[in-house]
């Protein structure tokens, strides 16, 4: 209970900071961004802002290599706060993260989705992806750019605090997902817990497959 009322406290206290807390909301500056973004009018978007938003995305990436398994033994499923988490980032994620109970189980077979979830081909793939992100930045980034806008503008200033939270949030989750792969090891939860996005990167990686039920025990079950 005090986990649930932990994070739900900071869901209500990250949209009040946004709401009223926040440097001032620049629609038009934000619609530009979006539509420089989306259009693929890169050289317009400064590569620290460009690659902030980008990393936001492999967060959710991150979130779906776990939680997509969590969710099918929870009452209700992820798939609608994966939704809510495209559209509005740690806000959408919150929910599901403070209502969720503790589990450490999965059952069934894992279709064609989770199997892509699940493969360390999928772990490399974003570890490599946000190496690119991160050098993109550090050679081509103007920072004091970003930092005036972190300091002067509410959508700047809330992704990168939304960044932060993602970062934060990972151990609620990291530890159901070890047991579920037979992973108890208090030095690996510390070592991907402390070390923000690598560590669960290098985790995608390096962490084994769910089991499955074995195709004799599937077919007795199918049977009875």
């Amino acid at each position: 209970m005090t986990r649930k009322i932990a994070l739900w406290s900071l869901w209500a206290g990250f949209i009040a900071y946004v709401l009223w807390l926040a440097p001032p909301f620049n629609l038009e500056a934000t619609v530009t961004l979006l539509k420089n973004i989306f259009t693929l009018n890169w050289t317009e978007v400064n590569p620290v802002i460009l690659s902030l938003f980008s990393l936001i995305g492999i967060w959710l990436f991150i979130y779906s290599a776990l939680l997509f398994f969590d969710g099918r033994m929870q009452q209700t499923p992820f798939w609608p706060f994966a939704l809510a988490t495209v559209g509005a980032g740690v806000i959408g994620l919150l929910p599901y993260l403070a209502s969720r109970e503790p589990n450490q189980e999965f059952s069934g077979q894992k279709d064609a989705f989770l199997q892509l979830l699940d493969s360390r081909f999928f772990g490399v793939i974003q570890t490599l992806t946000t190496i690119g992100l991160f050098a993109y930045a550090v050679i081509f980034g103007d920072w004091a750019g970003y930092w005036q806008q972190f300091l002067g503008d509410r959508f700047i200033n809330g992704m990168s605090l939304a960044f932060c939270l993602f970062c934060l949030l990972f151990p609620t989750v990291l530890g159901d997902d070890m047991a579920r792969r037979g992973l108890n090891n208090p030095q690996m939860f510390w070592a991907v817990a402390l070390l923000p996005l690598f560590g669960p990167l290098v985790y995608l990686c390096l962490r084994p497959p769910l089991p499955e039920p074995s195709i004799h025990l599937k077919q007795a079950r199918d049977a009875y």
